[in-house]
Protein backbone atom coordinates (compact mmCIF):
# COMPACT_ATOMS: atom_id res chain seq x y z
CA UNK A 1 0.00 0.00 0.00
CA UNK A 2 2.65 2.58 0.91
CA UNK A 3 4.48 1.56 -2.12
CA UNK A 4 1.54 2.19 -4.39
CA UNK A 5 0.92 5.48 -3.01
CA UNK A 6 4.08 6.75 -3.05
CA UNK A 7 3.94 5.49 -6.79
CA UNK A 8 1.30 7.40 -7.43
CA UNK A 9 2.71 10.75 -6.19
CA UNK A 10 6.11 10.14 -8.12
CA UNK A 11 3.42 9.29 -11.19
CA UNK A 12 1.64 12.72 -10.39
CA UNK A 13 5.11 15.21 -9.82
CA UNK A 14 6.16 13.57 -13.09
CA UNK A 15 2.82 14.81 -14.71
CA UNK A 16 3.26 18.18 -13.42
CA UNK A 17 7.04 18.39 -14.33
CA UNK A 18 6.02 17.28 -17.82
CA UNK A 19 3.01 19.93 -17.53
CA UNK A 20 5.65 22.50 -17.04
CA UNK A 21 7.89 21.38 -19.27
CA UNK A 22 5.33 21.32 -22.24
CA UNK A 23 4.20 24.92 -21.11
CA UNK A 24 7.53 26.23 -21.47
CA UNK A 25 8.61 24.52 -25.10
CA UNK A 26 4.78 25.95 -26.30
CA UNK A 27 5.55 29.47 -25.58
CA UNK A 28 9.44 29.43 -26.92
CA UNK A 29 7.85 27.46 -30.35
CA UNK A 30 5.31 30.50 -30.31
CA UNK A 31 7.96 32.99 -29.23
CA UNK A 32 10.10 31.05 -32.13
CA UNK A 33 7.31 31.64 -34.60
CA UNK A 34 6.45 35.29 -33.80
CA UNK A 35 10.27 36.47 -34.46
CA UNK A 36 11.19 34.06 -37.21
CA UNK A 37 8.43 35.31 -39.26
CA UNK A 38 8.96 38.89 -39.33
CA UNK A 39 13.01 38.40 -40.68
CA UNK A 40 11.78 35.25 -42.90
CA UNK A 41 12.98 36.83 -45.86
CA UNK A 42 16.46 37.95 -44.53
CA UNK A 43 16.86 33.84 -42.75
CA UNK A 44 16.35 32.79 -46.48
CA UNK A 45 19.03 34.98 -47.77
CA UNK A 46 21.02 33.75 -45.31
CA UNK A 47 20.66 30.02 -46.61
CA UNK A 48 21.33 30.75 -49.69
CA UNK A 49 24.55 32.50 -49.57
CA UNK A 50 25.55 30.05 -46.93
CA UNK A 51 24.77 27.48 -49.51
CA UNK A 52 26.83 29.37 -52.11
CA UNK A 53 29.37 29.26 -50.48
CA UNK A 54 30.01 25.52 -49.03
CA UNK A 55 29.39 25.22 -53.16
CA UNK A 56 32.41 26.75 -53.84
CA UNK A 57 34.26 25.71 -50.51
CA UNK A 58 33.53 22.30 -52.20
CA UNK A 59 34.75 23.04 -55.80
CA UNK A 60 38.08 24.82 -54.17
CA UNK A 61 38.77 21.90 -52.26
CA UNK A 62 37.95 19.29 -55.18
CA UNK A 63 40.08 21.54 -57.43
CA UNK A 64 43.43 21.92 -55.49
CA UNK A 65 43.29 18.22 -54.16
CA UNK A 66 43.62 16.70 -57.86
CA UNK A 67 47.14 16.65 -58.35
CA UNK A 68 46.66 16.15 -61.78
CA UNK A 69 45.27 18.92 -63.14
CA UNK A 70 46.95 21.97 -63.04
CA UNK A 71 46.50 25.32 -60.27
CA UNK A 72 43.98 27.62 -60.92
CA UNK A 73 44.66 31.02 -62.41
CA UNK A 74 45.20 34.39 -61.01
CA UNK A 75 41.96 35.58 -62.37
CA UNK A 76 39.79 32.71 -61.25
CA UNK A 77 41.81 33.14 -57.56
CA UNK A 78 40.68 36.89 -57.72
CA UNK A 79 37.34 36.01 -59.00
CA UNK A 80 36.75 33.94 -56.31
CA UNK A 81 38.07 36.44 -53.63
CA UNK A 82 35.97 39.10 -55.19
CA UNK A 83 32.28 37.04 -55.01
CA UNK A 84 33.14 35.93 -51.42
CA UNK A 85 33.81 39.28 -49.88
CA UNK A 86 30.67 40.49 -51.54
CA UNK A 87 28.89 37.77 -49.83
CA UNK A 88 30.46 38.69 -46.90
CA UNK A 89 29.50 42.55 -47.44
CA UNK A 90 25.91 41.55 -47.74
CA UNK A 91 25.96 39.28 -44.56
CA UNK A 92 27.36 42.29 -42.63
CA UNK A 93 24.06 44.07 -44.42
CA UNK A 94 21.86 41.18 -43.25
CA UNK A 95 22.61 41.15 -39.73
CA UNK A 96 22.88 45.22 -39.97
CA UNK A 97 19.10 45.21 -40.56
CA UNK A 98 18.31 42.48 -38.61
CA UNK A 99 19.40 44.47 -35.75
CA UNK A 100 17.05 47.71 -36.69
CA UNK A 101 14.65 45.11 -37.20
CA UNK A 102 14.92 44.28 -33.80
CA UNK A 103 15.24 47.76 -32.64
CA UNK A 104 12.08 48.41 -34.26
CA UNK A 105 10.15 45.20 -33.10
CA UNK A 106 11.62 46.87 -29.53
CA UNK A 107 9.45 50.09 -29.71
CA UNK A 108 6.66 48.62 -31.06
CA UNK A 109 6.10 46.27 -28.09
CA UNK A 110 7.01 49.56 -25.97
CA UNK A 111 4.25 51.09 -27.78
CA UNK A 112 1.64 48.43 -27.69
CA UNK A 113 2.24 47.56 -23.79
CA UNK A 114 1.96 51.41 -23.49
CA UNK A 115 -1.31 51.43 -25.25
CA UNK A 116 -2.44 48.38 -23.77
CA UNK A 117 -1.88 50.23 -19.98
CA UNK A 118 -3.75 53.32 -21.74
CA UNK A 119 -6.83 51.14 -23.22
CA UNK A 120 -7.17 49.29 -19.40
CA UNK A 121 -7.06 53.14 -17.54
CA UNK A 122 -10.01 54.11 -20.04
CA UNK A 123 -11.77 50.81 -19.22
CA UNK A 124 -11.57 51.34 -15.54
CA UNK A 125 -12.33 54.95 -16.36
CA UNK A 126 -15.62 53.82 -18.60
CA UNK A 127 -17.01 51.47 -15.76
CA UNK A 128 -16.57 54.32 -13.20
CA UNK A 129 -18.85 56.48 -15.66
CA UNK A 130 -21.19 54.08 -16.17
CA UNK A 131 -21.33 53.19 -12.54
CA UNK A 132 -22.35 57.23 -11.91
CA UNK A 133 -24.64 56.82 -15.12
CA UNK A 134 -26.41 53.95 -13.12
CA UNK A 135 -26.37 55.93 -9.92
CA UNK A 136 -28.13 59.39 -11.22
CA UNK A 137 -30.30 57.94 -13.56
CA UNK A 138 -31.61 56.12 -10.28
CA UNK A 139 -31.77 59.27 -8.81
CA UNK A 140 -33.82 60.49 -11.35
CA UNK A 141 -36.15 58.04 -10.89
CA UNK A 142 -36.49 58.48 -7.53
CA UNK A 143 -36.48 62.60 -8.03
CA UNK A 144 -39.19 61.61 -10.57
CA UNK A 145 -41.45 59.71 -8.06
CA UNK A 146 -41.31 62.34 -5.46
CA UNK A 147 -42.04 65.40 -7.62
CA UNK A 148 -45.29 63.22 -9.13
CA UNK A 149 -46.13 62.53 -5.53
CA UNK A 150 -46.16 66.41 -4.85
CA UNK A 151 -47.58 67.37 -7.70
CA UNK A 152 -50.93 65.23 -7.60
CA UNK A 153 -50.57 66.51 -3.60
CA UNK A 154 -50.32 70.10 -4.86
CA UNK A 155 -53.51 69.23 -7.27
CA UNK A 156 -55.80 68.04 -4.51
CA UNK A 157 -54.68 70.74 -2.08
CA UNK A 158 -55.48 73.04 -4.77
CA UNK A 159 -58.89 71.35 -5.33
CA UNK A 160 -59.56 71.18 -1.93
CA UNK A 161 -59.03 74.77 -1.28
CA UNK A 162 -61.27 75.88 -3.98
CA UNK A 163 -64.20 73.89 -2.60
CA UNK A 164 -63.84 75.56 0.62
CA UNK A 165 -63.36 78.58 -1.21
CA UNK A 166 -66.56 78.20 -2.46
CA UNK A 167 -67.71 77.23 0.42
CA UNK A 168 -66.86 80.21 2.20
CA UNK A 169 -67.97 82.57 -0.02
CA UNK A 170 -71.69 80.39 0.00
CA UNK A 171 -71.50 80.97 3.75
CA UNK A 172 -70.74 84.33 3.79
CA UNK A 173 -73.35 85.78 1.15
CA UNK A 174 -75.53 83.76 3.65
CA UNK A 175 -74.86 85.14 6.52
CA UNK A 176 -74.55 88.76 4.99
CA UNK A 177 -78.10 88.42 3.07
CA UNK A 178 -80.40 88.90 5.40
CA UNK A 179 -77.93 91.56 7.44
CA UNK A 180 -78.00 93.34 4.44
CA UNK A 181 -81.14 93.38 3.69
CA UNK A 182 -82.22 94.03 7.37
CA UNK A 183 -80.55 96.93 7.29
CA UNK A 184 -81.29 98.22 4.70
CA UNK A 185 -85.20 97.99 5.58
CA UNK A 186 -84.13 99.31 8.55
CA UNK A 187 -82.64 102.56 6.58
CA UNK A 188 -86.00 103.03 4.90
CA UNK A 189 -88.15 102.95 8.20
CA UNK A 190 -85.61 105.52 9.75
CA UNK A 191 -85.84 107.62 6.72
CA UNK A 192 -89.40 108.17 6.84
CA UNK A 193 -89.18 108.57 10.29
CA UNK A 194 -87.03 111.53 9.69
CA UNK A 195 -89.14 112.84 7.07
CA UNK A 196 -92.79 112.69 8.84
CA UNK A 197 -90.78 114.30 11.83
CA UNK A 198 -89.43 117.10 10.05
CA UNK A 199 -92.32 117.09 8.01
CA UNK A 200 -95.15 117.23 11.22
CA UNK A 201 -92.39 119.42 12.87
CA UNK A 202 -92.55 122.25 9.77
CA UNK A 203 -96.75 121.52 9.73
CA UNK A 204 -96.75 122.61 13.22
CA UNK A 205 -94.77 125.83 12.76
CA UNK A 206 -96.53 126.65 9.93
CA UNK A 207 -99.71 126.35 11.53
CA UNK A 208 -98.65 128.43 14.27
CA UNK A 209 -97.81 131.18 12.33
CA UNK A 210 -99.96 134.26 12.06
CA UNK A 211 -99.96 136.75 8.84
CA UNK A 212 -101.13 140.32 9.24
CA UNK A 213 -102.30 142.00 6.73
CA UNK A 214 -101.93 145.83 6.57
CA UNK A 215 -105.40 146.83 4.46
CA UNK A 216 -104.31 150.49 4.17
CA UNK A 217 -100.61 150.56 3.21
CA UNK A 218 -101.47 146.90 1.35
CA UNK A 219 -98.53 144.61 3.22
CA UNK A 220 -98.19 141.82 4.51
CA UNK A 221 -96.48 141.75 7.90
CA UNK A 222 -95.15 138.55 9.44
CA UNK A 223 -95.12 138.37 13.35
CA UNK A 224 -92.31 139.28 15.28
CA UNK A 225 -90.50 136.10 16.15
CA UNK A 226 -88.48 136.12 19.42
CA UNK A 227 -86.15 133.44 17.59
CA UNK A 228 -82.66 134.68 16.35
CA UNK A 229 -84.51 134.39 12.42
CA UNK A 230 -86.45 137.40 12.97
CA UNK A 231 -83.19 139.42 11.37
CA UNK A 232 -82.86 136.88 8.61
CA UNK A 233 -86.63 137.31 7.45
CA UNK A 234 -86.24 141.12 7.91
CA UNK A 235 -82.95 141.00 5.60
CA UNK A 236 -85.00 138.50 2.93
CA UNK A 237 -87.81 141.43 2.76
CA UNK A 238 -85.74 144.19 2.45
CA UNK A 239 -83.65 142.36 -0.52
CA UNK A 240 -86.74 141.04 -2.66
CA UNK A 241 -89.30 143.08 -1.62
CA UNK A 242 -92.81 142.49 -0.69
CA UNK A 243 -94.62 138.93 -1.52
CA UNK A 244 -97.83 140.49 -1.63
CA UNK A 245 -99.37 143.76 -2.12
CA UNK A 246 -103.44 143.05 -1.86
CA UNK A 247 -105.75 145.29 -0.09
CA UNK A 248 -107.80 141.66 1.54
CA UNK A 249 -107.07 138.03 1.36
CA UNK A 250 -110.45 137.89 -1.49
CA UNK A 251 -108.35 140.81 -3.33
CA UNK A 252 -107.41 139.76 -7.16
CA UNK A 253 -103.86 141.15 -6.34
CA UNK A 254 -103.10 138.37 -3.66
CA UNK A 255 -104.23 135.27 -5.94
CA UNK A 256 -102.22 136.72 -9.05
CA UNK A 257 -99.55 136.98 -6.67
CA UNK A 258 -99.68 133.43 -5.62
CA UNK A 259 -100.04 132.52 -9.20
CA UNK A 260 -97.16 133.87 -9.87
CA UNK A 261 -95.24 132.79 -7.25
CA UNK A 262 -95.66 129.12 -8.18
CA UNK A 263 -95.52 129.91 -11.75
CA UNK A 264 -91.57 131.11 -10.96
CA UNK A 265 -89.04 128.54 -12.82
CA UNK A 266 -88.31 125.28 -10.80
CA UNK A 267 -84.91 124.18 -10.07
CA UNK A 268 -84.43 120.94 -8.85
CA UNK A 269 -86.55 120.85 -5.49
CA UNK A 270 -86.14 124.53 -4.86
CA UNK A 271 -88.44 127.77 -6.40
CA UNK A 272 -86.22 130.36 -7.85
CA UNK A 273 -86.56 133.64 -9.66
CA UNK A 274 -85.63 132.73 -13.13
CA UNK A 275 -83.63 136.59 -13.54
CA UNK A 276 -82.20 136.02 -10.61
CA UNK A 277 -81.65 132.30 -9.85
CA UNK A 278 -81.99 132.96 -6.46
CA UNK A 279 -83.18 131.00 -3.69
CA UNK A 280 -86.18 132.25 -1.51
CA UNK A 281 -87.68 130.75 1.31
CA UNK A 282 -91.59 130.03 0.98
CA UNK A 283 -92.14 128.67 4.27
CA UNK A 284 -93.28 125.55 2.60
CA UNK A 285 -90.82 121.52 3.91
CA UNK A 286 -88.90 121.02 0.75
CA UNK A 287 -87.00 117.36 1.59
CA UNK A 288 -83.50 116.71 0.22
CA UNK A 289 -82.43 112.73 0.49
CA UNK A 290 -80.30 110.41 -1.08
CA UNK A 291 -82.18 108.37 -3.29
CA UNK A 292 -82.63 104.17 -2.49
CA UNK A 293 -84.46 103.02 -5.91
CA UNK A 294 -82.93 102.85 -9.18
CA UNK A 295 -85.04 104.54 -11.64
CA UNK A 296 -83.75 102.70 -14.25
CA UNK A 297 -81.32 99.86 -14.76
CA UNK A 298 -79.62 98.06 -18.10
CA UNK A 299 -77.46 95.34 -18.04
CA UNK A 300 -74.91 97.30 -20.58
CA UNK A 301 -71.56 95.27 -20.66
CA UNK A 302 -70.56 91.77 -20.19
CA UNK A 303 -68.01 92.34 -17.33
CA UNK A 304 -67.69 94.82 -15.08
CA UNK A 305 -67.81 98.97 -15.65
CA UNK A 306 -65.16 101.04 -15.24
CA UNK A 307 -65.98 104.72 -16.71
CA UNK A 308 -68.76 106.41 -17.24
CA UNK A 309 -68.87 109.59 -19.33
CA UNK A 310 -71.66 112.43 -20.26
CA UNK A 311 -71.00 114.13 -23.81
CA UNK A 312 -71.25 118.00 -23.19
CA UNK A 313 -72.49 118.94 -26.58
CA UNK A 314 -75.18 116.30 -27.22
CA UNK A 315 -77.28 113.55 -25.42
CA UNK A 316 -74.34 110.84 -26.02
CA UNK A 317 -73.40 108.54 -22.58
CA UNK A 318 -70.35 106.43 -23.16
CA UNK A 319 -69.35 103.26 -20.67
CA UNK A 320 -66.04 101.42 -20.81
CA UNK A 321 -65.63 97.79 -18.84
CA UNK A 322 -63.11 94.84 -18.16
CA UNK A 323 -65.15 93.37 -21.67
CA UNK A 324 -62.44 95.37 -23.33
CA UNK A 325 -65.08 97.83 -25.61
CA UNK A 326 -66.71 101.36 -24.96
CA UNK A 327 -70.39 101.34 -25.94
CA UNK A 328 -72.18 104.41 -27.15
CA UNK A 329 -75.93 105.25 -25.33
CA UNK A 330 -78.88 107.95 -26.85
CA UNK A 331 -80.61 108.90 -23.48
CA UNK A 332 -84.26 109.37 -25.09
CA UNK A 333 -87.32 109.67 -23.13
CA UNK A 334 -85.28 108.84 -19.97
CA UNK A 335 -84.41 105.39 -20.89
CA UNK A 336 -80.91 104.34 -22.98
CA UNK A 337 -80.65 103.44 -26.72
CA UNK A 338 -77.75 101.79 -28.06
CA UNK A 339 -75.97 103.88 -30.48
CA UNK A 340 -72.41 101.35 -31.32
CA UNK A 341 -69.54 99.90 -29.75
CA UNK A 342 -65.97 101.19 -29.94
CA UNK A 343 -63.75 98.30 -30.30
CA UNK A 344 -59.46 98.22 -30.18
CA UNK A 345 -58.06 97.80 -26.82
CA UNK A 346 -56.61 94.70 -25.94
CA UNK A 347 -57.34 95.00 -22.22
CA UNK A 348 -60.09 96.63 -19.61
CA UNK A 349 -61.28 100.96 -20.06
CA UNK A 350 -60.16 102.13 -17.18
CA UNK A 351 -61.58 106.29 -18.32
CA UNK A 352 -63.27 108.12 -20.86
CA UNK A 353 -63.39 111.40 -22.42
CA UNK A 354 -65.45 113.48 -24.76
CA UNK A 355 -63.65 116.07 -26.86
CA UNK A 356 -65.95 119.41 -26.32
CA UNK A 357 -67.19 119.13 -29.91
CA UNK A 358 -68.49 115.46 -28.90
CA UNK A 359 -67.51 113.20 -31.29
CA UNK A 360 -64.34 112.22 -30.58
CA UNK A 361 -63.42 110.06 -27.91
CA UNK A 362 -60.09 109.42 -25.72
CA UNK A 363 -59.82 106.26 -23.03
CA UNK A 364 -57.56 104.57 -20.84
CA UNK A 365 -57.17 101.01 -21.00
CA UNK A 366 -54.98 98.02 -18.97
CA UNK A 367 -52.81 97.17 -21.63
CA UNK A 368 -50.53 100.12 -21.22
CA UNK A 369 -52.11 102.63 -23.50
CA UNK A 370 -54.24 105.47 -24.80
CA UNK A 371 -56.86 104.90 -27.69
CA UNK A 372 -58.63 107.93 -29.53
CA UNK A 373 -61.38 107.09 -31.42
CA UNK A 374 -63.58 109.38 -33.80
CA UNK A 375 -67.41 108.28 -33.35
CA UNK A 376 -67.73 107.64 -36.64
CA UNK A 377 -65.16 104.89 -36.29
CA UNK A 378 -65.49 101.54 -34.78
CA UNK A 379 -61.65 101.46 -34.59
CA UNK A 380 -58.95 103.76 -32.66
CA UNK A 381 -57.87 105.97 -35.35
CA UNK A 382 -54.30 106.44 -33.10
CA UNK A 383 -52.72 104.31 -30.41
CA UNK A 384 -50.35 106.04 -27.70
CA UNK A 385 -48.04 103.80 -26.12
CA UNK A 386 -45.37 104.24 -23.93
CA UNK A 387 -46.33 103.42 -20.10
CA UNK A 388 -44.69 100.48 -18.66
CA UNK A 389 -48.03 99.88 -16.58
CA UNK A 390 -51.83 100.44 -16.97
CA UNK A 391 -53.06 103.98 -18.11
CA UNK A 392 -55.57 104.99 -14.94
CA UNK A 393 -56.51 108.25 -16.74
CA UNK A 394 -56.53 109.86 -20.02
CA UNK A 395 -57.69 113.58 -20.91
CA UNK A 396 -57.97 116.29 -23.71
CA UNK A 397 -56.32 119.47 -23.07
CA UNK A 398 -57.48 122.89 -24.04
CA UNK A 399 -55.86 122.68 -27.43
CA UNK A 400 -57.67 119.74 -28.55
CA UNK A 401 -54.64 118.61 -30.51
CA UNK A 402 -52.56 117.29 -27.16
CA UNK A 403 -53.73 114.46 -24.59
CA UNK A 404 -52.08 114.02 -21.20
CA UNK A 405 -52.58 110.89 -19.36
CA UNK A 406 -51.68 108.95 -15.63
CA UNK A 407 -50.07 106.30 -14.81
CA UNK A 408 -49.27 103.17 -12.53
CA UNK A 409 -45.61 103.91 -13.48
CA UNK A 410 -45.80 107.16 -11.52
CA UNK A 411 -45.29 109.37 -14.52
CA UNK A 412 -47.95 111.95 -16.46
CA UNK A 413 -47.00 112.38 -20.19
CA UNK A 414 -48.44 114.82 -22.44
CA UNK A 415 -48.61 113.74 -25.92
CA UNK A 416 -49.25 115.32 -29.82
CA UNK A 417 -52.03 113.41 -31.11
CA UNK A 418 -50.98 114.21 -34.60
CA UNK A 419 -47.81 112.83 -34.46
CA UNK A 420 -48.86 110.12 -32.03
CA UNK A 421 -45.88 110.30 -29.70
CA UNK A 422 -44.82 111.49 -26.29
CA UNK A 423 -43.75 114.89 -26.35
CA UNK A 424 -42.98 115.52 -21.95
CA UNK A 425 -42.67 112.98 -19.63
CA UNK A 426 -43.54 113.88 -15.81
CA UNK A 427 -41.63 111.75 -13.38
CA UNK A 428 -43.66 111.37 -10.09
CA UNK A 429 -43.23 109.42 -6.40
CA UNK A 430 -46.33 108.18 -6.94
CA UNK A 431 -48.99 106.18 -8.49
CA UNK A 432 -51.28 108.37 -10.90
CA UNK A 433 -55.15 107.64 -10.45
CA UNK A 434 -56.57 110.68 -12.24
CA UNK A 435 -55.79 113.55 -14.25
CA UNK A 436 -57.67 117.47 -14.96
CA UNK A 437 -56.22 119.94 -17.38
CA UNK A 438 -56.92 123.52 -18.52
CA UNK A 439 -55.06 125.72 -21.25
CA UNK A 440 -51.38 125.38 -19.71
CA UNK A 441 -52.16 123.61 -15.79
CA UNK A 442 -52.07 120.02 -15.21
CA UNK A 443 -53.48 118.72 -11.83
CA UNK A 444 -53.06 115.18 -10.56
CA UNK A 445 -54.14 113.09 -7.70
CA UNK A 446 -52.04 110.68 -6.67
CA UNK A 447 -51.84 107.57 -4.03
CA UNK A 448 -49.83 109.12 -1.46
CA UNK A 449 -52.67 111.53 -0.66
CA UNK A 450 -51.12 114.40 -2.41
CA UNK A 451 -52.69 116.50 -5.26
CA UNK A 452 -49.62 117.97 -7.37
CA UNK A 453 -50.24 121.00 -10.07
CA UNK A 454 -47.82 121.06 -12.97
CA UNK A 455 -47.39 124.20 -15.88
CA UNK A 456 -46.81 122.42 -19.65
CA UNK A 457 -45.65 125.53 -20.56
Amino acid sequence: MIMAASQRARNSELKQSETWKRHIIRQLKYRNRTQTSVFQDLIESYHSLLEKSKQRALITKGILGSGSRPSLSEDSLTSLKTTTGELAYQVVELQQRIQLKEVTLDEQHTKLYEVQNHLSVLASEHSVLQERVAEVQTRNRLLKQEYDSLLEQHQNMERTYRQEKLRSSEILDNMIGPKQQAAVRMNHRNEKRVREASLHKELQMAASKNVNINEESGKVSPPKPSSPKSDSSQRLERSHGPLFRSASATSPRIISSIRGLFERKMRGKSVCRSEEDLYIPLGVCLVARVPTKAIFTVDAHELGINAVRFSTSSNLLATGGTDRVIKLWGIEAGTLQNRGTLDGSNEGITSIEFDPTGTRILAASYDKSALFWRLEDSVPKVTLTGHSRKVTAARFKYSQRQVVTGSADRTVKIWDLQRAACIQTIEVLSFCSDVVCSEYLIISSHYDRKIRFWDSR
